[in-house]
């Protein structure tokens, strides 16, 4: 069994009730859907990177634009859910990890397709 620091615990738990949050009382229309991917902790627990991905990358100014708007709303419900002593400053950074592994994706398959047609 692993045995997770406090930092990541902590770190899950903020994305799980962050998404919660966004998800069901967040009203801004430009935030639509997103996906929290991971939450990133400074060892003072006083920032927080917030890595967020959407199906909807056309918008993504919009979205990055509503989520970092809504950042004092997020944080003050988070604190309601939350019993840390130091609740973390929200930084909404865009994970383009999906999109990145799409593109290797596609680039081997058509490196394959090459090496098949060459045999």
């Amino acid at each position: 069994m692993k045995n997770f620091s406090r930092a990541e615990r902590v770190s899950g738990q903020i994305r799980r009730d962050l998404a919660e949050i966004i998800r069901g009382e967040l009203k801004d229309p430009r935030v639509g859907m997103v996906s929290l991917t991971a939450v990133e902790l400074t060892p003072d627990y006083a920032h927080a990177r917030v890595f967020f991905t959407t199906l909807d990358i056309s918008h993504l100014p919009e979205i990055q634009s509503g989520l970092s708007r809504a950042a004092g709303f997020l944080r003050r419900e988070l604190g309601r859910r939350l019993r840390i002593h130091t609740l973390p400053e929200l930084h909404f950074i865009h994970d383009d990890s999906l999109e990145r592994g799409a593109s290797l994706s596609r680039l081997i398959d058509e490196a394959a397709a090459l090496a098949a047609k060459d045999d």
